[in-house]
């Protein structure tokens, strides 16, 4: 009898359904993994939802088990963890995250799982994708001791920047929203918030995560002489200014990308990047990320609310029932 599982598919913009999957028998090198929980990235997955990623994007944007094709139908997102209960010895019965889409059970070959830390609840790491963006920015952005550093953007990457930044030594760290809201994921991360108005300049260095304009200006606005921008929001298929009169040239600015799909430090593996990401979540303050949760048969009618923002969230985790048995 043919194995199955159940997995959340979007056919169009605004439609998402679960529909039940084939599910592989795991063979040599592999490992099936029972979903505990994943998460929803808001930013990316909802754009994914909506349609918004360029046609000329497609291939950059495809997540790492993603199935089908942009806009749809897809089964997309990258943020799994479960338990391995099929797979070699070391693995059976460990915790493990993957960059796995919104799945009750799957077949992957081991490598492309990432053992949980003993220290790392299962119900946190599933921010370890979205985490490991956030070191990725901070190699890429090699910050130094005593840096005045802003984040301008209080979503979930931003805040993840925000929550790794927190405890560098010497640092002055704040976070940057238009949303008077974000000062309590500010507050419980440790570090300053202010509105765009009324944020501390001076800064050395700015990581820009609104993917709004605005929030690349203000971005601009506070850096010192020399100061360096270092740019991770993804803007989709919209066009942005980029303010490069005025003080641009005369202070010397600089706007640099960071992006995940290329280890930000040439010494360093995409393992060791997300391990490092791992042990980083040993950290409780990052559970303030996590700011709403579902199970996962409600989520064709949770995406919607997360994309048009009548479910507010960073990252919403999505709970995954013991019942999920493949046929």
């Amino acid at each position: 009898m043919t194995r199955t599982a159940s997995a959340f598919w979007l056919n169009e913009s605004g439609n998402g359904e679960v529909r039940r999957v084939a599910l592989a028998e795991p063979g040599p090198g592999e490992v099936e993994v029972r979903t505990l929980f994943s998460g929803v990235s808001r930013g990316t997955e909802t754009l994914v939802f909506r349609g918004g990623v360029p046609e000329n994007q497609y291939s950059v944007m495809r997540a790492p088990f993603q199935e089908g094709d942009f806009p749809w139908p897809v089964k997309y997102g990258y943020l799994n963890v479960g338990v391995v209960e099929h797979g070699p010895e070391r693995l059976r019965g460990r915790t493990v995250f993957c960059l796995y889409p919104h799945q009750t059970r799957y077949v992957v070959p081991e490598s492309a799982v990432t053992p949980v830390p003993d220290g790392v609840p299962a119900a946190r790491a599933v921010l370890a994708g979205t985490v490991e963006t956030a070191v990725n920015a901070v190699w890429d952005a090699r910050p130094l001791v005593g840096d005045r550093i802003a984040v301008v953007g209080g979503g979930m990457v931003g805040s993840s920047i925000t929550a790794v930044l927190a405890t560098f030594p010497g640092a002055r760290v704040e976070l940057v929203d238009a949303d008077p809201a974000r000062e309590s994921t500010a507050r419980a991360l440790g570090v300053g918030f202010a509105l765009p108005d009324d944020a501390l300049d001076g800064c050395d260095l700015v990581f820009h995560a609104s993917a709004t304009e605005a929030g690349l200006t203000t971005a601009l606005n506070l850096l010192a002489p020399e100061g360096r921008v270092v740019e991770l929001s993804w803007y989709g298929d919209r066009k942005i200014s980029v303010p490069l009169g005025e003080f641009f040239h005369s202070r010397r600015l600089t706007i640099r990308s960071s992006q995940v799909g290329a280890v930000g430090r040439p010494d360093r593996t995409y393992a060791e990047r997300m391990a490092v990401a791992l042990d980083l979540l040993a950290d409780d303050r990052f559970d303030a990320l996590i700011t709403g949760h579902s199970a996962f048969e409600e989520l064709p009618d949770v995406m919607p609310g997360l994309a048009d923002g009548a479910i507010p969230a960073l990252c919403h985790r999505i709970d995954y029932g013991r019942g999920h048995v493949p046929e």
